[in-house]
C-alpha cells in the first residue's frame, strides 16, 4: 500500500464543485489533491449537463432541417451522438488539463474516509493508496432516483442511459415532469420519437410559476408529446420489443406500451456506500445530505461539503459557487454563501429562467410589490428569429424599486437572466435597467422594456 503526500487540500469527487474547489485552493497556494472514481468531471460534463445539451441542440437543429426538407440522405442518431461525446471529450479534457496546470494532483479511484485527516484510495490496477490531509472538501454529487415500481435496467432508463442511446427509439415513456423529463422527451421527440410523459403532480416543471410553464406545454403538444399529470406509475412489464407500463390515472388502472421508458423522478446524494461519512460521525439529515454552516463547513471543522449532497437544488453552478465559497473559507477569507440571486434554467422550448424571489414568493412573506413585463411577440430580434413565444417578468419593491426576482420564458432565457441575476446581486433597481442602454435590436431589450413597465408603474403610485 502506497502512502502519498500529506496534503492541505483534499477534494473528493472532480464534478463542477470539485475541481472548482481544487482550482480555487491551488490559486492559494495550498497543495492539492482531488480524487475521483469515474470520469474527470463528474456527472456533468460526462453523463449530465454537457452531453444532454449537446443533444438538445443537435435535437433542434435536426428539427429545423427536417422542417425545410433539408435532412440529409443517410443521417443517422449515431452521428448525433458522435458530437456529444466529442463535446464531452473537450470539456472532459479541458478539466483535466486545468487540474494540471494548476499543479492539483489527480488521483483515479474510489476514496473512503478512514479518519477526520486520512483517506484511502482504491484502483483496480494501482490498488489502495493512502493520503492524509488538513482540510477536505467533498463533492461527490448525486444519482438517479430509483424507484420500487420501475428499477433501472434493461428498457428503464436513468438519464445516463438515455443519452448514450444508440438509435433514436420509436417510442418513449418519460416518468416524471420536471426539467430533466422535459429536457430529455422534447429532445427525443424533436428526432422523431413519440414520446408520452407521466407526471405524477398537477402540471409539468412545478418548480416553475404556471404562466411560466404554460407556454412549454403548448409546444410540447405542437410537437406531438402527449402529457398525463396525475398519473402514479405503479408498475412495468419489459419484454423484447418494449416496455408494458402501469399507472394509475382518476382512478383507473391504465397500461401504455413504449420501447423505452426513462424515470426522471429526482437525485440522491451521493453520501452512503463506501465513502465512510460513518467512519468519522459526520452529520446528516434523514435524505442523507450533510449539515453545513454559511461557509459549507460540515459539523467536522476542517471538513466541507458542497453540491448535491448538500441543502438545496442539485445544480452545476451552485455547486461551483459553493467550491469558492469553501476553498476560501479554508484559506481564512470570510466569504459566506447567498444564494439570492442563484439562477434556475430549463433547456426546454421554450426555455425557462428565474432568479431571485417570484411574486408567490413575495405574497407569502407579505412584501409590497409591482410587476413589470414585456413580450418577446413585439421584440425586433425575436420577429427576426422567428422565436415570439414568452415574455420577461421582472418583481420589484414597490417603494424602493429594489429588483426582487425575474422570470423568463422564451429564446436564449438560459442567457437572459444573468443580466437579472447582476441586478439582484448588486441590489439594482428596476430603473438603473430601464436606463441601461440595450443594443438594438436584440432580445435584450425585452428586460429594458419590462424594467420600464414596472418604473412606470412606480412613478404613478408616486404621483397618486
Amino acid at each position: 500500500m502506497k502512502q502519498l503526500e500529506p496534503v492541505d487540500v483534499l477534494v473528493i469527487g472532480s464534478g463542477p464543485g470539485g475541481y472548482a474547489a481544487a482550482l480555487r485552493s491551488s490559486e492559494f497556494g495550498m497543495s492539492t489533491a482531488i480524487v475521483e472514481r469515474h470520469q474527470i468531471g463528474g456527472v456533468c460534463t460526462n453523463v449530465g449537463c454537457i452531453p444532454s445539451k449537446a443533444l438538445i441542440a443537435e435535437a433542434e437543429r435536426f428539427a429545423l432541417r427536417r422542417q425545410w426538407g433539408a435532412v440529409p440522405e443517410g443521417h443517422s442518431f449515431a452521428e448525433a451522438q458522435a458530437f456529444k461525446q466529442a463535446v464531452v471529450n473537450k470539456q472532459s479534457g479541458g478539466v483535466r488539463f486545468l487540474l494540471k496546470t494548476a499543479g492539483v494532483t489527480v488521483l483515479e479511484g474510489e476514496a473512503r474516509l478512514t479518519g477526520p485527516h486520512t483517506a484511502a484510495v482504491h484502483h483496480a490496477q494501482s490498488g489502495e493508496q493512502r493520503i492524509s490531509f488538513k482540510h477536505l472538501i467533498l463533492a461527490t454529487g448525486s444519482r438517479p432516483v430509483e424507484i420500487r415500481a420501475l428499477p433501472f435496467g434493461g428498457r428503464i432508463l436513468s438519464s445516463t442511459e438515455a443519452l448514450s442511446l444508440p438509435e433514436i427509439p420509436d417510442s418513449l415513456v418519460v416518468v416524471g415532469g420536471g426539467y430533466i423529463g422535459v429536457e430529455l422527451g422534447q429532445m427525443y421527440a424533436r428526432f422523431g420519437t413519440k414520446v408520452t410523459i407521466l407526471e405524477g403532480g398537477g402540471r409539468i416543471l412545478p418548480g416553475f410559476e404556471g404562466e411560466l410553464t404554460a407556454p412549454v406545454a403548448r409546444q410540447l403538444k405542437e410537437e406531438g408529446v402527449t402529457v398525463i399529470t396525475g398519473a402514479q406509475v405503479t408498475g412495468a412489464h419489459q419484454h423484447t420489443n418494449g416496455i408494458d407500463l402501469h399507472y394509475q390515472h382518476e382512478n383507473e388502472q391504465r397500461v401504455i406500451q413504449a420501447e423505452y421508458a426513462l424515470v426522471t423522478v429526482g437525485r440522491q446524494p451521493n453520501t452512503d456506500g463506501t465513502l465512510g461519512l460513518d467512519n468519522i460521525g459526520l452529520a446528516r439529515t434523514p435524505q442523507g445530505l450533510i449539515v453545513t454552516d454559511e461557509q459549507c463547513r460540515t459539523s467536522i471543522p476542517h471538513i466541507y461539503a458542497i453540491g448535491d449532497i448538500i441543502q438545496g437544488p442539485a445544480l452545476a453552478h451552485k455547486a461551483s459557487y459553493e467550491a469558492r465559497v469553501a476553498a476560501e473559507a479554508i484559506a481564512g477569507r470570510r466569504t459566506v454563501i447567498d444564494y439570492k440571486a442563484l439562477p434556475l434554467v430549463v433547456f426546454s422550448s421554450p426555455e425557462l429562467a428565474s432568479a431571485g424571489l417570484s411574486e408567490t414568493d413575495c405574497k407569502q412573506q407579505s412584501i409590497p410589490v409591482v410587476v413589470g413585463k414585456s413580450v418577446f411577440s413585439i421584440n425586433g430580434r425575436a420577429l427576426a428569429l422567428k422565436e415570439t413565444e414568452g415574455f420577461v417578468k421582472i418583481i420589484a419593491h414597490a417603494t424602493s424599486g429594489l429588483v426582487l426576482g425575474a422570470q423568463i420564458v422564451g429564446a436564449e432565457a438560459s442567457s437572459l437572466i444573468s443580466e437579472l441575476s447582476l441586478a439582484i446581486e448588486m441590489g439594482a433597481t428596476i430603473e438603473d435597467l430601464a436606463m441601461t442602454i440595450h443594443p438594438h435590436p436584440t432580445l435584450g431589450e425585452v428586460i429594458m422594456e419590462a424594467a420600464g413597465h414596472a418604473s412606470r408603474k412606480i412613478e404613478m403610485q408616486l404621483q397618486q
